[in-house]
């Protein structure tokens, strides 16, 4: 074609969102580090912030999610393999996110007897973790597992001593061997089935001894998984029925002696995001697995797991709220709309700012939450993970898919199509809401605490009322909470009313304490009290919005 005739001038476009660092480019995330326990991990995540926002892996997660896994059953002359096949891509971020620890490096300590943990801990990995999702979501799953199987493990002294070592290693190893032959490992999980899905008593799966049974023997297991991620770990940690009721074991793929477990992959499941991660149906066809903890068990041995990994979900739903975000404001910043840079039209920066609080106070309430687990032996700290692990999990999972749907609609055509960032994160952020316990299963939990643990509640009660000090709003707010605290209807009706009330609560008290006023001030102001609403983009006439939006991608 002659130049007469061409059109393919590009302009008024935003050039690629890559090559900034997700660490210290965040101030939100920045400052919680720091205040939250993990000041000394600084520099390390830095260097990895830089890692994950290159253009090198934003290139990685897209060709990982563009060619997902594959299941093949059987090799060419009928015998079965049951092994996956991952693209190139996947396998490169799973070595990036391993060789940082994000598995393990909560647990760093084990590795030399009676050492404590590293202070901030959970809080260096979590913001670790916050990076690494937004590189790619979906082989942060196997990653989030293996780091919370390990307090499931300990209960069982011997299968620790074997596999906690393994579990420890920075070394990503993708081939099909025993665990025996590799130096890394990864641990996966097998709970629910087709029949019960969260309700796990109704498993049918059956767990016969091979022997005389009890904590650390070896049983056989037969039935099936309705849902078991990534099928390719080297072992799973499976809830079946004993003969002494509901139990939890430990499953490897391949036996001592060297021969490959029965465990007959059915099918991966064809998701609506999370599309590099493989999520499989499998039967197990009397499959050899190791009992942890006492028979009838199983949900009180594997809860340890489950509660890691809802931290998880929480934090990588704060990461990728952020990086939607970013990528809206970015693209604000280089798109002229009516001789203005859309960033400096009024309504659309009352939109990026409404989405800058929420993006904020999710991750100041991750990041306390994430506090919490490092101070296990703090009653008040033991008090807060209990009651507000479903708290923050439900919250921030649950404004996930509404803020991305909004920061899409930030770019237009331009965030509807698969090329761009916005419509992965779009498919992407219902999964943590959905994943280990939807909305109703954390307001469940959230309700048994009430009724049995009145003094956790009273603790985190206490410790909210200090902290919403002179806060007219807060105080208001904080008595309605406490009103729905006293209804005797709360308990099978409220749940989530109550979730999402002490959600933001608490998130508006760190954020009156911790963060800019302008920031502080439109979230209290709009979140806590002020009209009803139901879109972004309201109520923020009085605020300074620039001020909210500069701080929340300040480059």
């Amino acid at each position: 074609m002659t130049s007469q005739f061409a059109t393919h001038e590009v302009t008024n476009q935003s050039p690629p969102l890559e090559d900034i660092n997700l660490f210290t480019g965040d101030r939100a995330l920045l400052e919680a580090v720091n205040r939250e326990g993990a000041p000394h991990a600084a520099k390390r995540l830095a260097a990895f912030g830089a890692i994950c926002g290159s253009a090198e892996a934003f290139q990685r997660g897209r060709i990982a999610n563009e060619n997902p896994p594959r299941l093949r059953s059987y090799d060419s002359k009928g015998r079965r393999l049951d092994t996956v096949e991952f693209h190139p891509a996947y396998h490169e971020c799973m070595d990036v996110s391993m060789h940082e620890g994000l598995h393990c490096s909560a647990w760093d300590h084990l590795a030399k007897p009676g050492a404590e943990p590293l202070p901030g801990a959970n809080v260096a990995r979590s913001a670790g973790t916050y990076m690494a999702i937004q590189m790619e979501a979906g082989h942060q799953c196997p990653i989030t597992m293996t780091n919370a199987s390990v307090p499931t493990l300990l209960l069982e002294p011997e299968l620790a001593k074997w596999w906690i070592p393994k579990v420890l290693s920075r070394t990503y190893d993708k081939s099909f061997n025993p665990a025996s032959a590799k130096r890394g490992v990864t641990i996966g999980m097998g709970m629910t089935e087709k029949q019960g899905g969260t309700d796990v008593r109704t498993n049918s799966t059956t767990a016969v001894p091979a022997g005389n049974g009890g904590p650390g023997a070896e049983y056989l297991i037969t039935g099936h998984k309705w849902f078991m991620s990534a099928p390719m770990c080297d072992a799973f940690l499976v809830l079946a029925q004993a003969p002494g009721g509901l139990s939890c074991f430990l499953m490897p793929r391949f036996l001592p002696d060297g021969s490959v477990n029965a465990l007959a992959f059915q099918r991966l499941k064809d998701k609506l995001g999370n599309r590099s991660n493989a999520s499989s149906e499998v039967e197990f066809q009397a499959a050899h697995a190791w009992l942890i903890g006492e028979e009838g068990r199983g949900v009180p041995t594997i809860i340890e797991m489950v509660t890691c990994t809802r931290l998880d979900c929480a934090v990588g739903s704060a990461g990728l709220m952020r990086l939607a975000l970013a990528n809206a404001i970015h693209h604000c910043r280089h798109r002229t709309v009516f001789q203005k840079h859309l960033v400096d039209q009024p309504l659309m920066s009352q939109v990026l700012a409404d989405l800058a609080l929420d993006v904020e106070a999710a991750t100041v309430l991750s990041f306390r939450l994430s506090r919490s687990f490092d101070r296990a032996s703090d009653p008040h700290a033991a008090a807060w993970r209990r009651l507000m692990t479903p708290v923050t999990k439900y919250w921030v999972c649950k404004i996930g898919p509404a803020l991305a749907y909004e920061a899409m609609e930030c770019l237009g055509g331009n965030g509807y199509v698969e090329e761009g960032l916005a419509a992965r994160l779009y498919r992407e952020l219902p999964l943590n809401a959905i994943w280990e316990g939807s909305g109703n299963v954390m307001a469940l939990d959230l309700l048994r605490v009430l009724q049995r643990e009145p003094e956790t509640v009273e603790i985190v009660m206490d410790d909210l009322s200090t902290a919403v000090d002179g806060d007219a709003h807060l105080k208001a707010h904080l008595a309605r909470v406490h009103a729905m605290l006293h209804e005797p209807r709360l308990l099978d009706r409220r749940g989530r009313d109550l979730a999402e009330a002490l959600a933001m609560l608490a998130a508006g008290t760190i954020l009156r304490a911790h963060a800019p006023a302008a920031v502080a001030d439109a979230f209290i102001g709009t979140r806590l009290s002020g009209p009803g609403r139901q879109t972004y983009g309201q109520g923020l006439d009085w605020a300074d919005t620039r001020a909210i939006v500069d701080r929340a991608f300040p480059m």
